[in-house]
């Protein structure tokens, strides 16, 4: 028998199946059309035999009264009374009659009152949002994959609803991790093959710059001339801010410690600004350090001023139309009960392109690498800024052109 019925079941034509096949609308319409077919006829065909029970034991009295009836006077007018079939007869029909219309009036109001108001508004609509629901998502219409929660239910359905949301947030979770990995992963691939060349170009620029300083030195003992001495002494430092350069490239391949010291935050401003001056374009630019002498962080000296030399040189590239202006400031914050140090870097140029912004510290990231840009300057400045325990952060002002913001931890001076 269970071997017929899984044939049965397997059978595409069996009535079973095509009962399946059928929507959902359809299958509710023929299951509650026959659920009240059958109580109807059973309300009529169990009412009527009563009934005519009933006709037919009165007219069994009323021929027994009539029977039994003396002879003479007021019993003479009774057995003259004909008792007629027929009128019994035409009462059990108007009563069929009239059950049939009543039970059938009933029928048919209960099923358009589930047909038009009940089903489409608690089953059919909800079924049809997430058939909806469904489409979007394989649209890949993000807007509309997920069901509002003010229109998903209590009921059984509802729990579906809530939970093919939750699946379908947690599928957009995981696809966009999967997809800031793989960015992840293609950027480590690139910054190790810059750590590996990183790594020769320091080597190699060691050399000529050892020679260059060594060359400054003798130059620097041989003249008498203040403004030579001058220009000699800057060329040292700027030799010197090579040669620290060259070494932090090697960052890229390993870690270095380095010596961590209280330090006041306006004079690495200024040391950095003095290093990007160089570049001929500071002439056209205003440059106002508004650091407070008495801020000071936690931190190594060459590192942080390497920071706010690639946030000063990326301010100045920034402005294209004199008079530029670059301000750098400090205000003091709280942080889970510790005291840090922000320091704001802001121009007034064009601002960060809306499209870069989210992702201005991710490494090659540069509107200028047909120019002078490698799109490294802020990712390496992000992280000697992680290494100190800080966080930096790019905004764009209100009043037009770019903020920069690095938090640091306030130390003692």
């Amino acid at each position: 028998m269970g071997k017929m019925a899984t044939l049965s079941s397997r059978n595409p034509y069996s009535v079973g199946r095509l009962f399946g096949n059928l929507n959902v609308r359809l299958k509710l319409m023929v299951l509650h059309n026959l659920f009240f077919l059958v109580l109807t006829c059973a309300a009529y065909f169990s009412l009527i035999p009563l009934f005519e029970k009933l006709v037919a034991d009165a007219r069994a009295r009323e021929i027994t009264i009539v029977r039994q009836a003396p002879a003479g006077g007021q019993g003479q007018r009774l057995n003259q009374v004909k008792l007629s079939p027929q009128s019994y007869a035409e009462a059990v029909a108007r009563a069929k009659l009239t059950l049939f219309l009543v039970l059938g009036s009933i029928y048919v109001l209960a099923v358009l009152l589930l047909e038009s108001a009940i089903m489409p508004l608690y089953v059919y609509r909800p079924l049809r949002r997430m058939l909806e629901a469904d489409a979007a998502t394989q649209a890949g219409d993000r807007e509309r994959e997920l069901i509002p929660s003010e229109e998903i239910l209590g009921d059984e359905i509802g729990h579906i609803m809530r939970s093919r949301n939750k699946t379908i947030a947690a599928l957009r979770r995981q696809e966009e991790e999967l997809a800031s990995a793989l960015r992840r992963l293609e950027e480590q691939d690139r910054l190790v093959s810059l750590g590996m060349l990183s790594a020769s170009v320091a080597h190699e620029l060691n050399t000529p710059l050892a020679v260059l300083n060594g060359s400054i030195e003798k130059l620097i003992e041989t003249t008498r001339d203040p403004h030579t001495l001058d220009r000699l002494a800057r060329m040292q430092r700027v030799t010197q801010r090579l040669r620290r350069i060259s070494e932090s490239l090697v960052d890229f391949a390993k870690t270095r410690n380095q010596q961590m010291e209280p330090l006041a935050v306006r004079p690495l401003v200024d040391e950095a600004w003095g290093l990007v001056a160089i570049d001929e374009k500071s002439s056209g630019v205003e440059f106002f350090n508004q650091v407070r002498p008495e801020d000071h962080v936690i931190g190594n000296s060459d590192r942080l001023v390497q920071v706010f030399v690639n946030l000063l040189r990326n301010a100045l590239n920034a402005i294209e139309s004199s008079p530029g202006r670059i301000d750098v400031g400090s205000r003091h914050q709280q942080r889970a009960g510790q005291e840090w140090i922000t320091i704001t870097v802001e121009d007034n140029g064009p601002g960060i392109d809306a499209d870069i912004l989210p992702e201005i510290f991710d490494a090659f990231v540069t509107t200028r690498l047909d120019a002078r840009g490698t799109g490294l300057g802020l990712t390496v400045a992000e992280g000697i800024i992680t290494q100190h325990g800080g966080t930096i952060a790019a905004s764009n002002r209100a009043d037009g052109g770019a903020c920069l913001e690095v938090s640091l931890p306030a130390g003692r001076g």
